[in-house]
């Protein structure tokens, strides 16, 4: 039997990036998203339902997106479904499912190149990386 595990997201961070790292060193975020879904129902009424889902970003991903993303921003990620489970401070035993993303594109415009006041200009956007702005050319970006 063939097994598949893929998800494709689209959507909107609900807050900042959090990012920290693993005793080894290794940087982790967690990117919070809501995916929203309009539909009409039987009755032809607007409805709207959101998702919200948990994305785990690794390594020079993780960074990159900590540095460029905030709430609010829009992405696409590419990834896997993964599972967890561990023991609360309670004793209790939890469980949840996120998404391994292994492809983060950055949904909204670059920074804009703003000099003194601290912003990130173009040319510190790291022209290739996992974590990127999708329809924005390297050229683009690299533009003064």
């Amino acid at each position: 039997m063939a097994n598949l595990n893929k998800v494709l997201l689209m959507g909107n961070l609900t807050k900042d990036p959090e990012l920290r790292y693993t005793p080894q060193g290794t940087a982790v975020a967690n990117l919070r998203m809501a995916i929203n879904r309009r539909y009409r129902d039987k009755n032809q009424e607007q409805k709207e339902e959101v998702c919200f889902i948990t994305a785990v970003v690794w390594d020079k991903q993780a960074e990159v997106c900590n540095q460029y993303l905030h709430k609010g921003s829009p992405v696409f990620i590419e990834g896997r479904l993964q599972s967890r489970s561990w023991e609360d401070k309670a004793g209790q035993k939890r469980n949840v499912i996120e998404v391994r993303a292994e492809r983060v594109q950055f949904l909204g415009k670059a920074p804009s190149k703003t000099g003194a006041s601290g912003e990130v200009s173009q040319e510190e956007v790291p022209p290739s990386t996992e974590a990127s702005w999708l329809g924005e050319s390297e050229e683009s970006l690299n533009e003064g």
